[in-house]
């Protein structure tokens, strides 16, 4: 016999507010959850901001709500039952065995990038971050693949003020400059690190489409400059952008 409990009113009305989210296909704002759970629309307001809090949910720019970086990070650690990681992981596997390079996955949360699946055995050196790691804002070459997937208008609101911050010698610090680089990304499906954000560092990064507008994804392989030579990238760039299109079409 199980240990007698009391129910916790506010956890089952939690997870009935992410059930009803994930039974969507698309974000619901502090009315819809409240009519369709019959819920106080301040006890929805108050929770749905906890959970925003705490990166499960996400505001998106209509006032309503979708799920957050932390929610894939713990679908990973259930068993990699989110369908994103579930496709991706086996071309991380193959990445990294070609390559030698450490591979991962990562979505957009705000102007960071954050991991939720890796792949980083292959033999030789190391290269690993860990899962549910938020990189600085815009650092790295996954954040430029993830932002080459909004409109141009919704770029250009996302980086009003945004803060550039010099890593190495070698970052993009001007604003006009690093829309350009993300213009450049959406014209060749490829974007680049060139030591900007660790100093012997380079890595490159292609854009995942989720056929979600509200959820941006990429894939990146990180080595040491010694690692992925110039002419390297001639095999680099063809397997990414292969292994994009290939997850992109099974996604649809």
């Amino acid at each position: 016999m199980p240990p007698a409990y009391k129910p916790v009113p506010a956890v089952e009305k939690c997870f009935s507010i992410l059930e009803l989210l994930s039974k969507n296909d698309k974000p619901l704002g502090i009315s819809d959850i409240s009519r369709q759970l019959a819920l106080n629309k301040s006890t929805v307001f108050n929770m749905v901001y906890t959970l925003i809090d705490l990166n499960v949910l996400e505001c998106m720019d209509d006032g309503k709500f979708g799920f957050g970086p932390r929610f894939y990070v713990l679908g990973s650690a259930a068993g990699n039952r989110s369908a994103l990681i579930r496709v991706a992981h086996p071309y991380l596997e193959k990445i990294n065995t070609k390559t030698k390079l450490s591979a991962f996955l990562g979505i957009r949360a705000d102007l960071r990038s954050v991991i939720i699946d890796k792949v980083d055995t292959a033999h030789g050196i190391k290269i690993s971050s860990e899962i549910g790691m938020q990189m600085p804002v815009l650092a790295g070459a996954g954040i430029k693949a993830m932002l080459s997937l909004l409109s141009g208008q919704d770029l250009n609101k996302l980086m009003l003020g945004a803060s550039f911050k010099r890593y190495t010698p070698y970052t993009i610090v001007e604003r006009e400059a690093y829309l350009t680089e993300i213009d450049k990304v959406r014209r060749e499906g490829i974007a680049f690190d060139r030591e900007e954000y660790i100093e012997g560092m380079v890595a490159l990064g292609t854009p995942i489409s989720t056929n979600s507008r509200n959820i941006q994804a990429a894939i990146w392989v990180v080595g040491l400059k010694q690692q992925i030579a110039q002419d390297s990238l001639q095999h680099l760039t063809p397997l990414l952008k292969g292994v994009s299109e290939e997850i992109n079409q099974r996604l649809q």
